[in-house]
């Protein structure tokens, strides 16, 4: 033990520590001044904001920063086509040079989608559905059935859509719901002496609609003719009909 003690005490232990010294505390600046060369430490540039631009003002503005990006698209109804609606890193994000910037653009053309089976589903049911294929709701109306808010019949641009028709995304569609009265009678209007406006108003009130039109003779002036016969005709054998009954008319100019 004396003798390592004694050891410790030379010159040349001392040089040997000294030179190990040296020797790690330039390692360690060797690797710490390498490691700022390779990441270029404190170098880099903020994210410029091309949300909002269209697809070339982006990539210009990206490529004059030095940066790269890649390309993915959505379709969004109520926004441009070909615009940038969403970036990834955010503006003013502080990156590297070359950095891969994300970009989401608004797809130019509309995408089609399968329009779904909706028949005898209820209301809310039918909404969702709609809503999940990418649909809107449109109007709602309603005619004489047992089944109450229950879907009887769809339309897309005024024509009749079954399931699996493709319609484009964001597309409208009107349903015909029943409204739980399919079973009700009510009673037959009087109709002639009337004119067409004055019968659509009296069918409307009853719940029953217009039917077929026809024309006694030349009608000159079809806002002023009157109703002269119609069907089905209120007479004692017959008082009520169901409701949502179609009421056929005769219209002519000559006095009755």
């Amino acid at each position: 033990m004396s003798k390592f003690i004694d050891y410790l005490k030379t010159k040349s232990f001392r040089n040997n520590i000294l030179a190990a010294i040296i020797t790690v505390i330039a390692l360690l600046l060797i690797a710490f001044f390498s490691l700022r060369y390779y990441t270029k430490h404190g170098e880099g540039l903020n994210v410029p904001m091309v949300k909002g631009l269209s697809f070339e003002q982006a990539v210009k503005k990206l490529e004059d920063a030095g940066l790269k990006y890649e390309v993915d698209s959505v379709f969004i109804m109520d926004q441009p086509a070909g615009i940038v609606i969403d970036q990834d890193p955010d503006p003013n994000t502080f990156v590297k040079d070359n950095r891969t910037i994300y970009l989401t653009i608004n797809a130019g053309k509309i995408p089609n989608t399968k329009f779904p089976d909706i028949a005898f589903k209820t209301l809310r049911e039918a909404q969702a559905i709609i809503e999940s294929s990418r649909l809107k709701l449109g109007d709602t109306t309603y005619k004489p059935d047992v089944s109450r808010d229950v879907v009887l019949e769809a339309s897309f641009g005024g024509q009749p859509i079954a399931a699996g028709q493709i319609v484009p995304v964001g597309s409208r569609i009107n349903l015909v719901l029943g409204d739980g009265r399919g079973n009700e009678e009510v009673d037959i209007p009087q109709l002639m002496g009337l004119t067409m406006d004055e019968a659509k108003f009296s069918l409307r009130g009853s719940n029953l609609s217009l039917g077929t039109i026809i024309y006694d003779g030349p009608v000159t002036d079809s806002a002023a003719a009157i109703i002269i016969k119609q069907d089905p005709m209120l007479v004692d054998s017959l008082t009520k009909v169901p409701l949502g009954t179609k009421i056929n008319i005769t219209l002519s100019n000559k006095q009755q």
